[in-house]
């Protein structure tokens, strides 16, 4: 079977910017930023007390009975993915359900369960520990319970490589797809680590910002004073489609997935490579995968966690793939107004990349007041941009020295 071409017929997300698509695209043409206090516990004593949380999520509401089945990632996702189901008109009960299937990322997983039931292991002794601590936690309970809400039946599992996580399972998804083996596959990330423990650790690490008392300016990737990231939690979830099983129903087209490229640092298990090896080598392949030559590439939606190290590798990275082109193209991070979502972040950003490709809008980098000599590009600072993207690259860096590129391209029949 020659390769088939993929396109992108439904998304949903949950984010701190709001519950729903349209609300989420609201606050990011804005340039708003969804950093706040942490309020979901007390953060007394940790170093970073602000985050991206997501607010007014009644899983009861959405879910039932089976809320309680579910930690909250898997919660986030599978709200994220039945929105994009939704989105994307598809009746899964018409569909052969073994063309079917899911493809999911996530970091960590259920540690919200996790602490949880330790704490309950700890003051009330082991037989009060719930049965259903297993299948909450598990990372893979979240395709799992997605396939099993949609009675998906084909290819069906999680990617775990920290904050490339749900890059790694879109690129994954879109090759199973392009080469035949499933017809439509639902594929995103979800996170939710917003709990005491893991902001301690990334605390005592130096990797999240301390401008506690101005949270919604303190993710500001790119620019000179930044000094980390802020944590996010959420999901964002697409339907990829065979290009020819989209035009048959009739689908709305947000637009197309044409290539991934994946790379390693193999340099530092938290720190990226300076010279921005891994992340170019990554995005070569991206555009060779998808037979794009790299001058056709006029918009990046960069990983830019607000990190030191990070934004300035990335940067050279861009610079060392493009040249004298990086200085035509459009740079931005999501995560200036999404905080940090870890392996989530992939999922949500192919959502504002399917909304960006639709509405000819690039999202800005907010926070950027002093550039960084070592940070030289175009980040789109603190405005929306009205302009055609014609083909994009989405990049995720993970802990471990993971790289993943999406390339992305607008939809023209």
């Amino acid at each position: 079977m020659p390769p088939r071409r993929v396109v992108i017929t439904g998304v949903g997300a949950v984010c701190a910017l709001g519950n729903d698509v349209p609300t989420i695209r609201r606050g990011a043409v804005a340039g708003r930023s969804g950093a706040g206090p942490v309020r979901r516990f007390d953060p007394e004593g940790l170093g970073c007390r602000i985050a991206c949380e997501v607010r007014d999520f009644d899983a009861d509401s959405l879910f039932g009975r089976e809320a309680r089945k579910y930690d909250i990632f898997t919660q986030y996702g599978c709200a994220a993915a039945d929105q994009a189901v939704s989105d994307s008109g598809i009746d899964f009960s018409k569909e052969e359900a073994e063309r079917c299937g899911v493809i999911a990322g996530s970091g960590i997983g259920g540690l919200h369960e996790i602490e949880k039931q330790h704490l309950v292991l700890l003051e009330r002794g082991p037989r009060r520990v719930t049965p259903h601590f297993v299948p909450r936690l598990m990372v893979n309970a979240l395709s799992g319970q997605i396939s099993i809400r949609h009675g998906l039946r084909g290819v069906n599992f999680v990617t775990a490589s920290a904050c490339a996580s749900s890059s790694h399972a879109l690129g994954l998804a879109f090759r199973a797809v392009r080469d035949g083996e499933c017809d439509v596959i639902v594929s995103g990330g979800a996170e939710a680590t917003i709990t005491k423990l893991a902001m301690a650790g990334f605390s005592n690490m130096k990797a999240m910002s301390t401008r506690n008392d101005d949270p919604e300016r303190a993710s500001r990737p790119f620019d000179r004073d930044r000094n980390g990231f802020v944590m996010g939690e959420g999901a964002g979830m697409v339907v990829l489609e065979a290009l020819e099983h989209a035009r048959a129903r009739g689908a709305t087209i947000y637009g197309e997935m044409k290539g991934i490229g994946m790379s390693a640092d193999a340099h530092h298990i938290t720190a990226p490579s300076p010279d921005g090896m891994g992340p170019s080598q990554a995005m070569r392949k991206a555009c060779a995968d998808g037979q794009v030559d790299l001058e056709r590439v006029n918009y990046i939606n960069a990983h830019g966690t607000s990190t030191q190290l990070n934004d300035a590798a990335e940067t050279r990275a861009i610079r060392r793939v493009f040249g004298d082109h990086a200085d035509k193209l459009a740079v931005s991070s999501s995560k200036s107004m999404i905080g940090h979502l870890l392996g989530a972040s992939g999922g949500l950003e192919a959502v504002l990349c399917a909304l960006m490709m639709r509405d000819d809008v690039v999202h800005p980098t907010i926070n950027y007041e002093t550039p960084d000599p070592q940070c030289d590009l175009d980040y789109v600072p603190n405005a929306c941009r009205e302009m055609r993207i014609d083909h994009l690259l989405s990049n995720s860096l993970g802990f471990g020295g993971h790289n993943v590129s999406l390339l992305m391209a607008k939809f023209t029949g």
